[in-house]
């Protein structure tokens, strides 16, 4: 009874002995886990977590690689993509307006948009055929339909792959790459199941908006009109590719300009009037033209009261340093104001500063108009204002350091700097002038910055929002080309952009430049129709 332990004892002391010293070509060839190289298997959870990583990595690299289409809708030619993202919905990009997200729907991904581009051919057959506009938001609609099918095969397409790959290249087993693959491809189900599941066809009622768009919304027009009827929501997407691609058709006739990276550019603005929706039209204007100094000449207030100077605190906040001459609306209180602003630079009585690399000189206005109670000197006192403005950047010139730009709020006044600097600011008229004057000096007259503010609900028409980017040459400091941009009024849905250069630069470039000709400089830019 003895010899029966020790017999099997015996069994396996040589069972060990044999299987350590079996060839080569015996031995198991198989690849081992970490866990048994270790002696311990990988946990449960460690291996699950491992493998969501994988399929997660693998999947939003496929995305980046191949999970994007290029689909016309409309006229114009976008890529859609699906993107990542921990709160889902939906972007419209619109260069160079700007951006539109949408809460669409609520998943682990995002419906990325990008406005390329228009197209020369099909808008050039809707303006051809007019009549084709009442259908545009049919083919709009059968567009996108057809884009987010192809899309939704070209992301299945791109999770798989990704994640397979990735797993292949980490485990080295067919097995569990596909295994990896399938998950992917689970999981992107899963997500496509969430946002239909929480689409939100109303999410384009509270759109938000970003660069020159947050300024614009009548671009999509009045929204919240819409209510839940589909049909009219088709329509409103109708209207904003319409109105997009009417933009891209005046930007597309621009004078072939290209500003060099080290030009200066300053942003001319006038009569605001008290209007709040001009500080989120400059700031965005600040951001999408880069400017480097912003130049108000005036009119900022209505009465000029001490009550309205809180209107003046988000100019700290435009991202530039501002200029600032007095209109005949804004009072010695509001120029006071102003003066404690740390970005604000307040020009009075031929004062000349240098900011962003240009010599400054401007005076305010004559008048205060709020005040009746002292006489109005009209025409003469604003030129009577001039002469001293025009005295002083005579002295400027002598002393060695010329003025570069002029700044007034009368174009009377500003007209009596001509022969002293060559480009003079103003504004006061509500429109805008571009002139050459007989001395040489360019006097350039804007628009209200703030579409004429609160009067504007009196008039006939609403009163459009204009502002235009200026273009100056670093070590000349002389002005090559500018940029008007105009904003539809109250209830308008129009938006314009033109360049113009001036006459002497057109001259020069004649021989070998073929740039068209701009329109004259004092016609208006052609109108965009609204629809």
């Amino acid at each position: 009874m003895v010899r029966v332990p020790f017999r099997a004892a015996a069994d396996r002391v040589r069972h060990r002995l044999t299987r350590f010293t079996r060839p080569k070509s015996a031995a198991r060839t198989t690849a081992r886990t970490p866990g048994e190289l270790t002696g311990s298997a990988p946990k449960p959870y460690v291996r699950a977590l491992s493998m969501l990583a994988v399929v997660v990595i693998g999947a939003w690299l496929g995305l980046l690689a191949v999970g994007s289409i290029r689909t016309p809708v409309g006229p114009m030619d976008t890529n859609m993509t699906l993107r990542p993202s921990l709160t889902g919905g939906s972007k419209i990009n619109v260069s160079p307006l700007g951006a539109l997200e949408l809460d669409s729907h609520i998943a682990p991904l995002r419906l990325d948009v990008d406005v390329d581009r228009l197209d020369p051919v099909r808008s050039q057959a809707l303006v051809d055929q007019p009549e084709r506009f009442s259908g545009l938001q049919d083919e709009v609609t059968r567009d996108v339909a057809a884009g987010t099918r192809e899309l939704a095969v070209r992301s299945c397409v791109a999770v798989i792959s990704g994640a397979t790959a990735l797993g292949l290249v980490v485990y080295r087993r067919p097995r569990r790459a596909l295994a990896a693959g399938g998950l992917a491809l689970t999981l992107l189900a899963a997500s496509g199941v969430s946002a239909y599941a929480t689409w939100n066809p109303k999410s384009v009622l509270e759109p938000k908006f970003s660069g020159l768009l947050s300024s614009a919304p009548s671009l999509v027009g009045d929204a919240r009109s819409i209510v839940t009827e589909f049909d009219i929501y088709q329509q409103e997407l109708a209207r904003l590719v319409t109105n997009v691609t009417r933009l891209y058709d005046a930007t597309s006739t621009l004078p072939v300009y290209q500003p060099d990276p080290g030009t200066i550019r300053a942003l001319h603005v006038s009569d605001i009037h008290l209007n709040p929706a001009a500080w989120h039209i400059i700031a965005s204007l600040v951001e999408q033209y880069e400017i480097d100094v912003i130049i108000d000449s005036g009119d900022t207030m209505d009465h000029g009261s001490a009550a309205e100077n809180g209107f003046l605190d988000p100019i700290r906040d435009l991202g530039a340093p501002y200029v600032w001459v007095r209109g005949n609306h804004d009072s010695m209180v509001t120029q006071a104001y102003l003066e404690k602003l740390r970005n604000v630079t307040v020009l009075d009585d031929g004062r000349t500063v240098n900011v962003a690399g240009l010599r400054i000189a401007g005076t305010g206005d004559a008048q205060f108009t709020p005040d009746r109670s002292k006489p109005v000197g009209g025409k003469a006192a604003a030129e009577l204002e001039g002469m001293r403005l025009a005295t002083s950047l005579r002295d400027q010139e002598q002393a060695g350091t010329p003025v570069d730009i002029a700044v007034a709020h009368d174009p009377n006044t500003a007209r009596q700097t001509d022969g002293t600097v060559p480009l003079v600011l103003a504004g006061h008229l509500h429109n805008r002038i571009n002139e050459q004057l007989k001395g040489g000096t360019r006097l350039k007259v804007e628009g209200s910055t703030g579409g004429g503010g609160l009067r504007a609900v009196q008039n006939d028409k609403p009163e459009k929002v204009r502002a235009s980017v200026l273009y100056l040459d670093r070590s000349t400091r002389r002005l090559q080309a500018w940029d008007e941009i105009t904003l539809g009024g109250l209830g308008l849905t129009t938006a314009e952009v033109s360049r113009h250069l001036p006459e002497e630069n057109l001259k020069k470039d004649a021989p070998s430049s073929p740039a068209p000709t701009p329109s004259p400089t004092r016609s208006p830019a052609r109108p965009t129709p609204s629809p």
